[in-house]
């Protein structure tokens, strides 16, 4: 009899297992090893997180609710179930949160002299007088008090931004001025804490060891009179407020998808409000006049034991002087086969290069872009974009193309959520600059990181080819593990082509050589792999699966990989984020192993590896085994040719694997833990990649007799 492997009992909820992810985030902030201001780092990761998850994917489920949607997710669950789990989850973390910071964090702090006054009743007679000198310069010129009464309806309250309620009290008046009784009326104000002024306000100290602290909204608050001087202030407390930010995009009715995003970027500040977190100890009578007026549910309020939005703890990671609390900063090493200065042509052309971020510089992608811009034989530049930095020298670069006269066409992805507002400023740039810019296909998005040079040389014309797994993001390639391979391989190049031919316009090739996208083939080609390893283990050959993502969620692609571990496929998945396989199901995933890695770095990089009976075949890639990288955006998979590469990307892959430090293993009941290091040697996958690229970085000539390593020069 056939075994039904899609069974709901068999899968996790994608949102309670992103739950468990940010509480390995959590986890960090929790390990008494790891340096303090890292930890403090960590804390501020997983607001942050938790910020953007409730934005989009809460409040894609509160959608759903409203839209009576009954449809069941793979674990079985409607969107009000889920509802009503993560808000038991949610709660469970966010006091594990508040613990960590209060109780572990803040005593370690103290203990290096650091102190943040998180209430201004804990300031001195000297400390109070810096404190409202500074509210008077600096603070009280920039806010804007807001009353509610009769004439003046509630005014709205953006998303995200930290404000302080006040219930107020009229003096009293003098004989003849107002109603009696009037004095006894209690009205409402708010007042938002500006995000253009620093959070954290350094308080001078008389002994230079020390640094002292105050966050902004506690200055506000004890200057709050100031703004209502008609007023007594009976109390303030500080609010914050998380609207839905998910848009909703028309596309086959938005004429102009550009303008269509700018309009619907203005909606997210007016869209419902999901979850509003106060100071615990709140006034009642205060609270339920926001609770009113904001129209929140109960369920949807939390009372916060601490500073509101930790993610200013981010602000003091950079703290100057501390260096002794932060881990030490790495630098990105050189590619050994790029010599900086050289013709970056020349070099691919003596075979492929493999990129490993940000062990090795990202620079060399940089410029490949830079050096191709001012290349008198190249004639086109081609490349995907998806997410930027602020400044990226990739744009710069391919407008500086344009203007050189080459053909240049860049497809940039206007829905890559929370950049759209950067990506919108970066297309109108580049078309002003003379590219042709594509706003992505209709219905996807596109998420496949290539970049095509097309150069007239000798020999006649020579495609070079970078693929990546990672986003062109000169920023976060110095935060994300993510790996890239140049090449001018002549299949791969035609395919490239072909990619862009499509994207640009409706011509898709009669074939392909190497490369397979989404979502025409990916997924077949996928579910392909893992049944061949499927009948190898039938034909009781070895069979072997090693898969790399950020996340699993993918019903088809899951159901699959039970029925490989069934047949006895031995299944190995390093997965970042969410999985909803369940691992150790007796007679479905008793052959599958599932770890995550969370370290000092984001891991990025999407690597798929079979045995093949012998005849490995290695691939990389843009896409996670998520239905809609598989289904509803373009992504690129792309095998690894070079014999040399693969090598290195397998071995890559048994560090991860033997990773003691930073992995964390899916156990049986769902749960995540450490894996016991008693009597083992200590490995850390990330900073062994660390010590590797530096030491491949070294060339032989500046090693000397004795084997004394030089630093190599960083480019």
């Amino acid at each position: 009899m056939e075994k039904d492997f899609t069974r709901p009992e068999f899968y996790e909820n994608r949102e309670l297992s992103w739950l468990k992810f940010n509480g390995r985030v959590l986890n960090e902030a929790r390990d008494k090893s790891i340096p303090l201001l890292e930890r403090l780092k960590f804390i501020s990761i997983t607001s942050s997180n938790l910020d953007e998850f409730y934005m989009v994917r809460v409040a894609s489920l509160k959608d759903m609710v409203h839209a009576n949607y009954k449809k069941r997710d793979i674990a079985g669950m409607t969107a009000g179930e889920q509802l009503t789990a993560i808000n038991e989850k949610t709660r469970e973390l966010v006091e594990l949160q508040y613990n960590t910071y209060n109780r572990s964090l803040v005593p370690l702090m103290k203990a290096e002299n650091i102190t943040v006054i998180d209430a201004f009743e804990d300031l001195s007679k000297e400390q109070e007088a810096f404190v409202d000198r500074y509210f008077e310069d600096s603070v009280y010129p920039v806010l804007t008090p807001m009353a509610v009464d009769a004439s003046r309806p509630f005014p709205l309250i953006r998303n995200k931004t930290l404000n302080i309620a006040a219930l107020l009290k009229k003096k009293e008046q003098k004989a003849g001025m107002g109603a009696k009784g009037e004095k006894d009326e209690i009205e409402f104000a708010t007042v938002q804490v500006p995000g253009v002024l620093p959070r954290i306000v350094p308080i001078p100290s008389r002994d230079p060891q020390k640094k002292t602290m105050i966050l902004l909204e506690q200055i506000i608050e004890k200057n709050i009179d100031k703004l209502f001087l008609n007023y007594e202030v009976l109390c303030a407390y500080p609010y914050r407020i998380m609207r839905n930010a998910d848009l909703t995009i028309d596309e086959d009715e938005a004429a102009d998808l550009l303008k269509e995003i700018q309009k619907q970027l203005k909606m997210r500040q007016w869209g419902e409000v999901i979850r509003l977190e106060v100071e615990k100890g709140i006034d009642a009578k205060l609270l339920h006049i926001l609770k009113a007026e904001l129209k929140v549910a109960e369920q949807d309020i939390f009372k916060i034991h601490g500073p509101l939005d930790l993610t200013f703890l981010m602000k003091m990671y950079g703290m100057e002087g501390m260096d002794h609390l932060r881990n030490k900063p790495y630098t990105p090493q050189r590619v050994p086969e790029i010599t900086p200065g050289e013709n970056i042509f020349d070099e691919i052309k003596n075979g492929d290069i493999l990129l490993h971020h940000p062990y090795q510089t990202f620079d060399p992608v940089v410029e490949f872009i830079r050096q191709a811009s001012v290349d008198p034989g190249v004639l086109a530049i081609k490349q995907t974009l998806y997410r930027v930095s602020g400044n990226s020298p990739i744009i710069a670069s391919l407008a500086q193309a344009a203007e050189n006269g080459k053909q240049v066409s860049v497809l940039v992805e206007l829905k890559a959520r929370f950049d759209e507002e950067n990506n919108i400023v970066w297309a109108k740039k580049l078309e002003q600059a003379g590219c042709h810019v594509i706003y992505g296909l209709v219905g996807l998005k596109t998420h496949s990181k290539i970049a095509l040079v097309v150069r007239r040389e000798e020999e006649g014309i020579q495609r070079y080819v970078h693929l990546g797994t990672g986003n062109y993001n000169d920023s976060t390639a110095k935060l994300y593990t993510d790996c890239g391979i140049f090449t001018c391989n002549e299949a791969i190049g035609e395919d490239a082509t072909a990619v862009f031919n499509m994207l640009s316009g409706y011509s898709e090739p009669l074939s392909w050589n190497q490369l397979v996208l989404a979502p025409l083939w990916l997924r077949s080609k996928f579910m392909k792999l893992i049944r061949r390893e499927t009948k190898h283990a039938k034909d009781k050959k070895p069979a072997h699966i090693i898969a790399k993502m950020n996340s699993l969620c993918d019903e088809g692609i899951i159901a699959a990989l039970y029925e490989a571990s069934a047949a006895g496929v031995k299944i190995q998945l390093i997965v970042r984020g969410i999985c909803c396989l369940k691992t150790g199901i007796p007679g479905v995933s008793e052959n599958i192993e599932v770890r995550s890695i969370v370290g000092n770095f984001l891991e990025h990089g999407r690597i798929f590896y079979f045995y093949n009976d012998g005849e490995e075949e290695l691939y990389m890639g843009s896409a996670d085994w998520m239905p809609r990288n598989l289904d509803r955006r373009v992504e690129i998979l792309f095998p690894v040719l070079d014999e040399g590469i693969k090598e290195s990307i397998k071995h890559m892959l048994d560090v991860e694997l033997a990773d003691n430090l930073k992995a964390h293993l899916l156990k049986e009941d769902g749960n995540y833990e450490k894996i016991d290091k008693r009597g083992k040697v200590l490995i850390s996958s990330q900073q062994t990649f660390c010590e590797e690229a530096v030491k491949k970085a070294v060339k032989p000539e500046q090693i000397y007799k004795e084997r004394v390593f030089i630093p190599a020069e960083h480019i």
